[in-house]
Order: structure tokens, then C-alpha cells, then sequence
């Protein structure tokens, strides 16, 4: 007869480190994901709207992306008592790299998938390539968010100031 022994692994610091970790890289992304969301679908729509080509309607966009983007971490940090200009400091390293991973593949979905562009503001291709673009640079994202937060930086700078 042979005795079973049962092991039960028990979690240790690091694991909920990296679980807390994984956990701020989709809170980040998210809030990435929402300011990249408005000032994509405003600047697309604008743009598709007053006809322009794809170039500049990309251009619009992206403007618009890290505006609203920076923006939605801007002012919660101002809101804590820090100066505009350390503000500004800080939605640049919390957010840069993630507002371009996002950027990045969200303008290439939009490019690829066929018709997107061209789409029109009530053609239901436009919006849902859109939502698909933007849901692909989300999962894209939040592996970069994770790496970048284990190593303390990107949204990781934003966390002192968000209580």
C-alpha cells in the first residue's frame, strides 16, 4: 500500500506580486484604451465626415488619441496637487509608450481590414472595424503595460498619485 501525499503549493509574495502587477497593466490599458477611444473614433469621425484621405485622417486621430489619453491622466494627478508641468511629466512617462503600442495597432487594423477606411459614419463596417482594431491593440497592450510596471515605470509613476 503506498501513501499519497498531498502538496499544496502556497502562494508566495512574488506570485502576488505578479498577479497585482497583471491586474494594474489591464487597469492601465484600459485607461489607455479610453482616451485612445474618443480621440480615435473623434478624429476618425470628423475626418471621415469632412472627407478628408486617409493620411490625414490617421494623423487626426492620433492627435486626438494622445490628447485625450494624456489627458485622463493630466487631470486626476493636478487633482492630487501636482503642478502642470510635473502633471504633464508624469502623463508622458505613465502613458507614451502605451498610447503608441496602441496607436500603432490600432491604425494598422483599421488599415488592413478592407473597406475600413473608406467606410462611411453610418456604415456599420466603419464602426465595428474600429471596435475590432481597438480591441486587438488592447490585448497587444497589456503585456507591454505589465513589463513596463514590473520595471516601475509607465502607469506604475501614476499609482502615488491616484488616492
Amino acid at each position: 500500500m503506498s501513501e499519497h501525499v498531498h502538496h499544496h503549493e502556497v502562494p508566495t509574495h512574488s506570485d502576488h506580486a505578479a498577479t497585482g502587477q497583471w491586474s494594474q497593466a489591464v487597469s492601465a490599458t484600459l485607461h489607455c484604451l479610453t482616451g485612445c477611444a474618443i480621440g480615435e473614433m473623434l478624429g476618425l469621425a470628423l475626418a471621415t465626415w469632412w472627407g478628408w484621405s486617409n493620411g490625414p485622417s490617421i494623423v487626426l486621430a492620433v492627435v486626438l488619441a494622445f490628447v485625450f489619453g494624456y489627458s485622463l491622466t493630466i487631470l486626476p494627478v493636478l487633482r492630487a496637487g501636482l503642478p502642470l508641468k510635473a502633471a504633464l511629466g508624469v502623463a508622458l512617462a505613465a502613458d507614451t509608450v502605451s498610447i503608441t503600442v496602441m496607436e500603432v495597432i490600432d491604425n494598422l487594423g483599421m488599415l488592413v481590414i478592407p473597406g475600413a477606411m473608406e467606410a462611411g459614419l453610418t456604415d456599420l463596417l466603419f464602426w465595428g472595424s474600429l471596435v475590432a482594431s481597438l480591441a486587438i491593440a488592447f490585448v497587444v497592450t497589456v503585456p507591454v503595460n505589465r513589463a513596463l510596471i514590473a520595471r516601475g515605470r509607465g502607469h506604475a509613476v501614476v499609482h502615488a498619485y491616484h488616492h
